[in-house]
């Protein structure tokens, strides 16, 4: 069936009418970001956005959008299993479930839990650009965003083209993914799938695979312009199926996990004085975990199944007095399960325990955008039917001022807040004891810095502070015995210290020469302390432990006409209370060879083969080749 799932978006998307208008690269002040309800031009915005461009993610060398994402700032990846199989993405000291993951706008994020809000369903090549919004961002993206926002936006529009990669390289790794898309006098449809598959970087005690995986998705979007509106919709699929190694208790090294996820969504947008954009969308997660690979005797499966309904409208105008927006939008939340939930008047085969809720929520904002000063206050009410807590509201306020022509100063307050995930609510297998009681997460946050952004220059120094109550982790009385349960809780308060420094230099700007041998140069350095007050002889799982020091590099390289190459370097210092984690440097490259219809090229990841783990005792991959060939062809 979920194969079945697959082909039909497939088939959905080539009986689809044919594609619409160009887009080329663009200098990264032109863009307009979507950190609040209206997009605003990134050199206008009052936020902290980290935009990736379709020429920056080309070239990095990653061949994932997990991968992609360590080379941001601001972002925490940790991995358990290689080429983003199984991922938790956080920001500034933040948890895996604390940031929202939007695919074009559309909250893609995962009720159950966290680590599987990464199962992307689209291939880099699919991507137009990424935008890492840093900082609670709930009035414009809802409950999951109580730390950032990462936007996947994909192509929406060009020429009709094809393209074919496939790829190699070491642990038996190997990848094929292409798109179509198509183009028509006011259409555009993309499809897009891929496959990969390696034997996996490590072994169990026995000798066999359990770092093994294979992948497969499948995307699909589509947009029509009408004389007052434009249309655009959407459709993915994700399919996994991967060794879990030690992932989820050190004691079994044996693992195994199945996940399947689909999206699908709507959404139209105005064109004229009036901006409204209504949105439809529906989310399908299915998850199988494996205590015992293959062995359900030995220990029974946990089957998880979740469905995320939700529809979204909100419309602004200009006026004399600047851009108002106001709003409202639902989003429904269900899971049934072998062990979430309440349990199930009428169980549904293995799933006998189940749980429902709706969050309702509608905002109001004003911004004025004049010439040397952007500004904007705005408010969110929540009401969410999985509490007790009635409705809530979340103020916000934030400032943009121009100095000179290269040299603004911003700042801003934002309340935020995060219902707990399902897993957090009631996973009490396997060493753990949830409470189903837990309240939500409250965030104010604080944040102010200074952009230069000259010709070839752009430049970022930030400095926020997050004062987070009732954090939810997991934690563990150090006093009990090694298998003491891990309990599911809400901290008293957790505050949050940070600052950051970004400088990007665009080479060729600076020196006059768009062909100059180096195209440009990122640096980046962020640094984070954390004060929390929680019980005394407790460790915690996730939420104290964060990226305390953190250093990244890169230089792109032309060096031909045809041939380029990346360097990337990251340097990670993490407070933890693990021995085996310990700070590190990475060193990842990419060389590659283009012409108009091909590229041929080499990618290197952990160049110098460092031994490092990111979480528990899990050790990720040491030196990793790949080599890979894109054929693409133009058509009328």
């Amino acid at each position: 069936m979920k194969r079945l799932s697959i082909a039909a978006i497939l088939l959905c998307a080539f009986l689809s009418v044919p594609a619409a208008k160009a887009q080329t690269y663009y200098m990264l002040d032109s863009v307009s970001v979507t950190a609040s309800k209206l997009p605003v031009p990134l050199h206008k915005n009052t936020r902290t956005v980290m935009l990736m461009d379709s020429l920056a993610i080309a070239s990095a060398p990653a061949e994932n959008i997990n991968d992609l994402l360590k080379y941001a700032l601001g972002v925490d990846v940790r991995q358990r299993g290689a080429m983003g199989m199984q991922t938790d993405i956080s920001m500034r000291g933040g948890t895996y479930n604390q940031i929202a993951v939007l695919l074009n706008g559309i909250d893609i994020s995962d009720p159950q839990t966290g680590h599987n809000s990464a199962d992307f369903p689209v291939n880099l090549s699919d991507i137009d650009h990424i935008e890492v919004l840093e900082g609670p961002a709930a009035r414009g993206h809802g409950a999951s965003s109580m730390i950032g926002a990462i936007n996947i936006v994909t192509k929406y529009g060009g020429e009709s083209k094809a393209s074919l990669n496939l790829e190699g390289g070491s642990f038996k790794y190997g990848n094929a993914n292409g798109s179509v898309a198509l183009k028509g006098r006011r259409s555009f449809n993309m499809i897009s799938a891929g496959w990969q598959r390696s034997d996996g970087f490590n072994r169990n005690a026995a000798g066999g695979l359990n770092n093994d995986f294979s992948a497969l998705k499948t995307f699909y979007h589509g947009n029509a312009e009408f004389a007052s509106t434009t249309l655009s919709w959407q459709a993915g699929a994700s399919l996994k199926d991967f060794g879990s190694s030690t992932f989820y208790s050190p004691r079994f090294d044996d693992q195994f996990e199945h996940t399947f996820k689909t999206f699908t969504a709507i959404k139209a947008e105005g064109k004229g004085a009036l901006h409204f954009t209504p949105s439809l969308y529906w989310n399908h997660g299915e998850d199988r975990f494996e205590l015992f690979r293959g062995a359900p005797d030995r220990y029974p499966f946990n089957y998880h199944k979740t469905n995320t309904v939700g529809s979204d409208f909100h419309f602004g105008f200009d006026s004399s007095l600047g851009r108002t927006a106001f709003g409202a939008g639902a989003r429904h939340e269900a899971i049934r399960s072998t062990n979430l939930g309440e349990a199930l008047e009428n169980p549904e085969g293995v799933y006998v325990r189940g749980l429902a809720r709706t969050a309702f929520t509608a905002f109001a904002e004003h911004s004025v955008v004049l010439d040397r000063l952007t500004a904007s206050a705005g408010v969110t009410a929540v009401y969410n039917t999985g509490n007790n807590e009635g409705v809530k509201f979340y103020p916000g306020v934030e400032m943009n001022l121009r100095l000179t022509d290269a040299l603004r100063i911003y700042g801003s307050y934002n309340a935020s807040y995060r219902m707990p995930t399902f897993t957090e609510l009631y996973y009490s297998v396997g060493g753990h004891l949830a409470d189903p009681n837990l309240k939500t997460e409250k965030l104010h946050a604080f944040e102010g810095g200074l952009k230069f952004l000259g010709r070839g220059v752009r430049a970022v120094a930030t400095v926020y502070y997050n004062k987070g109550l009732d954090i939810i982790d997991w934690i563990q009385d150090t006093s009990a015995p090694d298998d003491a349960p891990w309990m599911s809780v809400n901290h008293t308060r957790l505050n949050t210290f940070g600052q950051e420094a970004t400088l990007q230099l665009a080479i060729g700007d600076l020196v006059g020469n768009r062909d100059f041998f180096v195209r440009s140069v990122n640096l980046g350095y962020s640094h984070i302390s954390q004060d929390k007050d929680t019980k005394e002889g407790f460790r915690s799982l996730y939420s104290m432990e964060y990226v305390r020091n953190r250093v990244t590099a890169q230089a792109d390289f032309r060096i031909t006409q045809h041939l380029a190459a990346n360097i990337s370097y990251r340097f990670v210092d993490r407070a933890t209370a693990s021995e085996l984690i310990k700070p590190y440097s990475l060193l990842d490259a990419k060389l590659s060879y283009s012409r108009p219809v091909f590229e041929v090229y080499l990618r290197a990841n952990n160049l110098l083969n460092r031994t490092y783990y990111d979480f528990g005792d899990i050790p990720q991959p040491g030196l990793w080749f790949m080599a890979g060939i894109t054929v693409k062809g133009w058509f009328r």
